[in-house]
């Protein structure tokens, strides 16, 4: 970038930067946020294809869930990235809906491109999109029903809604009672933390071999040969201390004169260590559950005693052990007491698919659950494991929220035909742009039809009939064709899976449009030069700078002067 002063050209920008301004950076930045939501446009719904993403070290990654998918593609454009992070913050809030949210960011730039090519200036379609998001948000609160805690069959509904189109949709009423069961299990005054449901993948047996485990699986095995298998009715002990001698603080050496100094000292570790058995056995532990070592000596003497004992258990399956079975986590043996033990009507070693885990099971008040779930080879249990962590997330959400929607793209019907008739009272400018998001929230219907094979326009028009008539439940059944009332079809999901795609996407939209110079230091990978999405939402598609990539202005790109 250069200024002509007198006959002396001043340089700005070094020589290695590139500068794409105006209407040049605008369009690409919408190309970009377009092919992003191109690439996972055909995931949606319960017809919704799969991708195939293939990393550098040729692992393979088999999903239908948005989040993954564009996690995995390595996507370099600045601007596809703030799409890809709708996804990420979606994923985090509620766990459903990465791909609505995406595909509504894209949809919501290309509508704003054809305006800006009418001249209108992009704060004007900012403020326009935010007026539509606000008003977006108070027609879905209307249209929510209100869910009880108890109502297990909507919740269960919630859940396989959630996992329709994945590949674990087979056995989606297994799973989604098994996630209904350890949501509900795991529920407290704070509300759900779905970190106290562990989920355990096996690879081997069919997905209906599921199972909820009441309490907590620990990947250990028995320290000793000697110790029993199973022990019913157990008092468990955990501790996160070792049972060894401790070492001194500092370098000591220890002098021996002679050989019976030498065992007096070895005699006194070994008593020590059995005192310290003696406090777990005096206190009426059965089970003893250790984060840190336990000496070869020590469990030889718990094996003695009959107790079984785990050691290295990892740090958050001991937090489950503690809420599992209520027993308090101890740091000093000798001050263990029976209030300290926790109760577990079984724990025993079995085996899963070939490996050897301990099982804490049948506890009183299961406030710590484990999910394990199968899967005929590892990316079917893989996929398995990534429907289920977006089913818990949205049961989850509605047990907090208390507020269901109707699925099928039913919301999206009713918003588009009650923001055409917000536009109308929004005045100036802005009515246009507020139109344009109504035309934008179309395109989830319209995707949901186009995936099932159906077409789109028809879908479409049988459900804006519906609604206009007032039934605003009513959305498209993806495997019959017919439009009928999703809450009775029981296709619901929670209220907040759709206010934060709104919300997310709308952000992400309006930030991308309010651009209008990108500055590079160095290149920006991946210059293709295909204009329309397809050919920029190949599988390294997002990465590429459509238009001839950053370099292709101003005559001569960045490398003459301007």
């Amino acid at each position: 970038m250069a200024q002509q002063m007198g006959n002396q050209p001043l340089i700005v920008l070094s020589e290695d930067s590139q500068r794409t301004s105006g209407k040049d950076a605008q369009s690409m930045n919408i190309t970009a946020g377009k092919a992003v939501a191109e690439s996972v446009r055909t995931t949606l719904g319960p017809k919704g294809m799969d991708k195939m993403l293939v990393d550098d070290s040729g692992g393979v990654v088999v999903t239908n869930d948005g989040v993954t998918i564009l996690e995995e593609m390595d996507i370099e454009h600045p601007a596809a990235n703030m799409i890809v992070e709708v996804a990420q913050t979606q994923e985090d809030e509620v766990g459903d809906g990465t791909t609505t949210a995406v595909v509504i960011s894209g949809e919501l730039l290309g509508k704003a491109e054809d305006l800006l090519d009418q001249d209108i200036h992009a704060t004007i379609l900012a403020q326009g999109y935010r007026q539509a998001a606000e008003r977006a948000k108070e027609v879905l609160e209307d249209l929510a029903v209100e869910v009880d805690a108890d109502d297990t069959d909507i919740l269960e509904s919630i859940a396989a809604t959630a996992m329709t189109g994945k590949g674990a949709e087979n056995a989606k009423d297994t799973l989604a009672s098994l996630v209904v069961s350890a949501v509900q299990a795991v529920a407290d005054e704070e509300g759900v933390d779905t970190d106290n449901v562990q989920l355990e993948t096996v690879v081997g047996g069919s997905i209906d071999s599921s199972e909820l485990v009441e309490g907590v699986i620990i990947d250990k095995e028995r320290v000793h040969e000697n110790m029993p298998f199973v022990v019913e009715d157990a008092d468990a002990a955990l501790l996160d201390t070792a049972i060894e001698v401790p070492e001194t603080e500092l370098d000591t050496e220890v002098n021996v004169s002679d050989p019976d100094q030498l065992q007096q000292f070895l005699d006194q570790e070994e008593q020590q260590l059995e005192e310290y058995v003696d406090s777990l056995v005096d206190a009426g532990a059965d089970v003893v559950i250790c984060q840190k070592g336990i000496d070869d000596m020590a469990q030889h003497y718990l094996a003695q005693e009959g107790i079984l004992a785990v050691r290295r258990a990892k740090k958050s399956d001991m937090k489950a052990l503690s809420r599992a079975t209520g027993a308090r986590i101890v740091s000093n043996i000798d001050d263990i007491t029976a209030e300290d033990l926790g109760f577990a009507g079984s724990v025993a070693q079995k085996d899963i698919a070939g490996d050897q885990r301990i099982f804490v099971e049948d506890v009183e008040d299961a406030k710590a659950v484990t999910l394990v779930l199968r899967g005929g080879t590892e990316h079917v249990a893989d996929e398995v494991e990534r429907a289920v962590e977006d089913a818990l997330g949205v049961v989850s959400v509605t047990l907090e929220d208390g507020q269901v929607l109707p699925g099928g793209g039913a919301p999206e019907t009713q918003l588009a035909l009650e923001l055409r008739d917000f536009a109308d009272s929004v005045g100036g400018r802005e009515q246009l742009a507020v139109e344009a998001f109504a035309d934008a929230i179309d395109v989830v219907p319209r995707t949901l039809a186009e995936n099932a094979g159906l077409d789109p326009i028809d879908s479409l028009v049988d459900l804006r009939a519906k609604h206009d008539g007032g039934d605003t439940n009513v959305g498209l059944d993806a495997y019959s064709g017919e439009v009928s009332d999703m809450i009775e079809d029981g296709v619901v999901e929670p209220l907040r899976v759709k206010t934060q795609a709104v919300e997310s996407a709308t952000e992400a939209s309006v930030m991308i449009l309010r651009i209008d110079d990108v500055i590079a230091a160095g290149d920006l990978k991946g210059g293709g030069t295909d204009d329309d999405d397809e050919g920029a939402g190949g599988p390294g598609g997002p990465g590429g700078a459509p238009g001839g990539g950053m370099g292709g202005m101003g005559g001569g790109g960045m490398g003459g002067m301007m």
